[in-house]
């Protein structure tokens, strides 16, 4: 039976308080994150035991078992959350499944071995209290943990779609000042403030005019939008519907890349939910105000991120972008009026909507207001997505909620921004992070992907990993841009292989300039941040490749070679059993007579990484 269409606020008060009422009864609620990082550790399974078990012990009409979306702890995934306490377990296999239920859910008794243990030592029973958790702000990616994306009614339940029903009731005129008042910028890297995008395209002549989401993430290590869009896309449709209101349009797209499948299924069944109970379609709650949203599915292409090359994907062209003399917002699909924002933007016009300009205000920096949702991924104890306010520290996102350095190793750069962005040294660590402080030191906050390095980094091959990214995901459509990059590839792909000379660091200096100037694309513009930052703070590693033909990082295979220590090797044979190529040979429980014939080596390292006794060393 299809649900009544919801024709105004009060209606939607009302199927609220229902909701809620229904739910009393089931006094546990049970959330498990089923994102794709959790469905990649064992997730699905879990899910499984907790609905067989749920199920053996009759307990259907007492408990809520909620599917959702990441929490973003992914590195302790499987992950649970039992409410009304906040209990969490982590790192769950199905096996654990049936003394959660019979004790945790049945008894209320605590499973030690299943708590989270801080880096003290100390047990930790409440998510909130978890030091992961703790330092952030999660106004965005919390409420993932307390919707299950395929059910309306969690959504409506946490106060959904009530933005839009007062939005409904502004003006349009307002509802934009009220976006410029806050300071809301783009997340999705540039960071150009919101409201006056908004205005300009709707004082842009034309009509229609369109609303796009920009869900083509392609930043290595970045996944922050598909998170959102896997645990909470109404959240994001939600945003679309008001901004298409306040700029006149009746039809907006949702450009997902096809590599995130699930995504593409949460929010397909978003928009059909959105559109049975009356808050998409036509008349939307009874306000005369029509608007529809499609899916378009891009094939993956890094640079139909760009806005110009996503609406010529969207128009069935390949994705390339144009000059902008004039902008999409006056010219954009079709040649009509467009405005463009990603995933993390429009879930935050909620809570400007809702809770007011001035109180958005009040966080984050002077020119960088809210949070923001980074992927803390790398060489960090604590990987996944955190989100916190803007200001906040290097320092802080990466050792009070990273848990700091793997093996308490040295921190030596972090990289921000995606592979146009910097690589920021030590030296900064207690730089605050937001949109301006990021650009003063030649990085960016991109979309918000932040790679940590350790001591065992070199920063010359990072520079050239991400420039050769970079070559492969160019359109190739500008001479700068494509002929530039392939060049700079070159010569740090020389100065890696033991073929550097000197000027070529000069060379690389002079090149960035040209790319910054003359790139069509913002691909190009900022492709230079990698090589400019590693010269600027690491310039001695680039020295060393280019005139002692050395690796300090000891990570260019041309430039190092491996040996055993034999005061440190006891001959356990353990690097022999590993050697792929066999170059390891020695007398067993004798470390002194252990060798690797250096012309079967091929450096993959494979001994180093087995070693346990710190016997293999590079040089």
């Amino acid at each position: 039976m299809s649900p009544r269409k919801i024709r105004n606020k009060d209606e939607l008060e009302e199927l609220k308080a229902s909701i809620l009422q229904k739910r009393e009864q089931k006094r546990t609620v049970i959330a498990i994150s089923v994102g794709t990082c959790g469905l990649a550790r064992g997730a699905g399974e879990v899910m499984a035991a907790f609905r067989e078990e749920i199920e053996k012990h009759d307990l259907s009409d007492e408990v809520y078992l909620r599917e959702t979306g990441c929490h973003g702890f992914c590195e302790k995934e499987p992950l649970i959350v039992i409410y009304p306490n906040g209990i969490f377990y982590h790192s769950l296999r199905p096996k654990d499944v049936p003394e959660i239920v019979s004790e945790t859910v049945v008894k209320g008794n605590i499973i030690d071995r299943l708590l989270y243990k801080s880096l003290t030592g100390e047990k930790i029973i409440c998510e909130e209290d978890v030091p992961f958790y703790k330092k952030q702000k999660r106004l965005i990616l919390g409420n993932n943990r307390k919707v299950d994306p395929t059910d309306i009614e969690d959504y409506i339940a946490i106060g959904g779609y009530s933005a839009l029903a007062k939005a409904l009731s502004m003006s349009r005129e307002k509802i934009i000042e009220e976006v410029k008042k806050s300071v809301l910028r783009g997340r999705g890297g540039g960071g150009f403030p919101t409201g006056i995008k908004w205005e300009t395209c709707r004082n842009a002549a034309g009509e229609p005019k369109y609303v796009l989401c920009n869900a083509d993430e392609g930043d290595p290590g970045a996944y922050m939008d598909r998170a959102l869009l896997e645990g909470n896309p109404h959240s994001v449709i939600e945003g679309m519907i008001i901004g298409a209101y306040a700029i006149g349009s009746a039809q907006g797209f949702v450009y997902v890349r096809n590599e995130y499948p699930l995504a593409l299924k949460n929010v397909w069944i978003a928009i059909e939910k959105a559109k049975e109970y009356g808050f998409l379609g036509e008349d939307i709650l009874c306000s005369g105000f029509d608007f529809d949203i499609e899916i378009n599915m891009g094939g993956g292409a890094f640079v139909c991120g760009e806005s110009t090359a996503l609406m010529a994907s969207v128009e069935g062209k390949v994705g390339e972008p144009r000059a902008k003399y004039i902008h999409t917002t006056e010219s954009g699909l079709w040649g009509k009026p467009s405005n463009l924002n990603n995933v993390e933007t429009w879930a935050n016009v909620l809570l400007i909507i809702n809770k007011g300009a001035e109180w958005y205000n009040k966080i984050g920096t002077e020119g960088s207001k809210g949070t923001k949702i980074f992927s803390l991924v790398g060489k960090v104890k604590n990987t996944g997505l955190v989100e916190v306010p803007m200001g906040i520290t290097l320092r802080e996102i990466i050792y009070e909620i990273g848990g700091g350095i793997i093996k308490d190793k040295k921190f030596k750069a972090a990289q921000t921004g995606g592979p146009s962005g910097g690589c920021i040294p030590e030296s900064l660590l207690d730089l605050p992070v937001d949109f301006d402080e990021l650009t003063k030191i030649g990085s960016m906050m991109g979309s918000g992907g932040m790679i940590v390095m350790d001591e065992g980094t070199c920063m010359v091959d990072v520079a050239r990993y991400f420039f050769n990214f970079l070559r492969e995901e160019s359109c190739g459509k500008c001479v700068p841009c494509r002929e530039g990059i392939k060049r700079m590839l070159e010569i740090l792909t020389d100065i890696t292989e033991g073929r550097g000379k000197k000027g070529d660091m000069e060379l690389l200096e002079e090149l960035s300039e040209v790319l910054r100037d003359a790139s069509l694309c913002a691909l190009g513009t900022t492709a230079p941040n990698p090589v400019l930052t590693t010269i600027k703070y690491f310039r001695e590693e680039y020295e060393a490749h280019i005139k002692d033909k050395k690796c300090p990082a000891g990570v260019c295979k041309e430039l190092i070679q491996y040996f055993i220590d034999w005061e440190k090797c006891t001959g356990c044979d353990r690097c022999v059993g590993y050697c792929p190529e066999g170059a390891i040979t020695g007398e067993k429980k004798k470390g002194d007579t252990y060798i690797i014939n250096q012309n079967k080596c091929i450096k993959c390292g494979v001994c180093l990484d087995m070693c346990k006794l710190d016997a293999v060393i590079v040089r």
